[in-house]
């Protein structure tokens, strides 16, 4: 099935405004302040890109602790606002595709992830990676953060299609409502996606948020 991904792109651009308050529920604040003082040190002094950006909430953790830090995303909307942070540390964004990334930002040492690989139709998870990896020297760090699904919290899945994908209803400020596609791939899933794009998979789980590391191949 193809999934048309425009779609997504103009979600997340109507979105961009109130995209931040997805932080702020009271719930995932003891989750968030864990990851805050996790992932910094795993990624410190790497060229880090930023995949799927967004607002640039983790360049403030990110971009003060890299060699490098660039932040790539499809939405100018949620661009501008990433550009107008003070990060703390020195950082580059540009609008670039996830599944396409620029080939003229050079190769990078780490990579982050943050709530994209949940969008990720279930038949482009290896395309990801593996075009993630062409960005990547040999042996780089990549660490994939996502939410968990729970019951009550998480916004209830609509529907599957065919090929397996979930997705979820979302209504926004403007009254605008959505059919995102939303993935909740179990720890066997994320290993088994890996499949000559990395190794060493480790899954990090808290109460409403996963993290998956993994070794870029050298092949």
């Amino acid at each position: 099935m193809t999934i048309d991904t425009t779609r997504m792109e103009s979600y997340y651009a109507s979105r961009a405004p109130e995209y931040d308050e997805f932080y702020l529920k009271a719930e995932r604040q003891k989750d968030l302040r864990a990851i805050e003082r996790w992932l910094p040190p795993i990624l410190a002094n790497s060229e880090v890109l930023d995949v799927a950006c967004g607002t640039g909430y983790w360049s403030k953790f990110l971009a003060p602790v890299a060699s490098r830090y660039v932040g790539i995303d499809a939405s100018p909307e949620t661009l501008q606002i990433a550009r107008s942070r003070a990060v703390g540390g020195p950082a580059t964004f540009v609008v670039g595709n996830a599944y396409s990334i620029p080939l003229n930002l050079g190769k990078f040492s780490a990579a982050f992830a943050g709530f994209w690989f949940s969008h990720v139709p279930i038949g482009r998870r290896g395309e990801f990676l593996h075009g993630l990896k062409s960005s990547l020297s040999p042996g780089s760090k990549v660490v994939l953060l996502d939410n968990r699904f729970v019951e009550g919290n998480s916004s209830p899945i609509s529907e599957p299609d065919a090929d397996g994908n979930t997705y979820q209803i979302r209504k926004l400020k403007d009254g605008s409502t959505h059919r995102v596609l939303k993935n909740f791939p179990t720890e066997e899933e994320l290993h088994w996606s890996l499949a000559g794009a990395g190794s060493h998979g480790k899954l990090t789980a808290w109460e409403y948020f996963w993290a998956f590391e993994y070794v870029a191949s050298e092949s």
